[in-house]
């Protein structure tokens, strides 16, 4: 099913952990088809990983957006706008669990609220603004009310309607 999803797109956004680089990453570059755009940061991790494995992506330096954390915010705010634009699919890769309080929105500041996790600001901010996106989560748990959705198939992948072919449903008290 992972694959499927891929198929259906010319176009990625890459983003993870700095630190290390799930199995999740292998499988994903299997899968995007030859000549497609590839999107990705500066960091070291997964960034690192995406960039040796398509060495034409389009890199985007967090330093010609300053300095300092807001230029690491800025940076992940341009790629993934960069994504949508292309109408492109955004697969994320984090290490940790969803910081408490963090909900995807299309206001960059609610996404990058200094929560302290970059691959899951950029998650919040990409599903926010309408970009189909893919998670590898492994073993953490989904986070509730972002609207992620087992991949069938595809331990520890999850993805949004726009991806798994199920469109989004406001829940309502009344």
């Amino acid at each position: 099913m992972v694959a499927s999803v891929f198929s259906r797109f010319s176009a990625f956004g890459f983003s993870g952990s700095r630190s290390s680089v799930p199995s999740g990453c292998s499988v994903a570059v299997s899968f995007v088809p030859s000549g497609a755009d590839v999107f990705v940061g500066c960091a070291a991790g997964v960034d690192a990983f995406f960039r040796s494995a398509f060495p034409s992506a389009r890199v985007f330096n967090a330093s010609a957006f300053g300095s300092g954390r807001s230029a690491f915010a800025a940076r992940s705010v341009a790629v993934v706008r960069a994504v949508g634009a292309a109408a492109g699919l955004w697969v994320s890769f984090p290490s940790s669990p969803c910081p408490a309080g963090l909900v995807p929105s299309s206001s960059s500041s609610r996404c990058f609220c200094g929560s302290g996790s970059g691959s899951w600001a950029s998650l919040a901010f990409a599903l926010g603004s309408g970009v189909p996106c893919l998670v590898f989560l492994g073993s953490l748990s989904c986070p509730v009310g972002w609207g992620l959705s087992p991949v069938l198939g595809c331990s520890g992948w999850f993805g949004c309607g726009l991806v798994l072919g199920r469109a989004a449903v406001q829940l309502s008290l009344f």
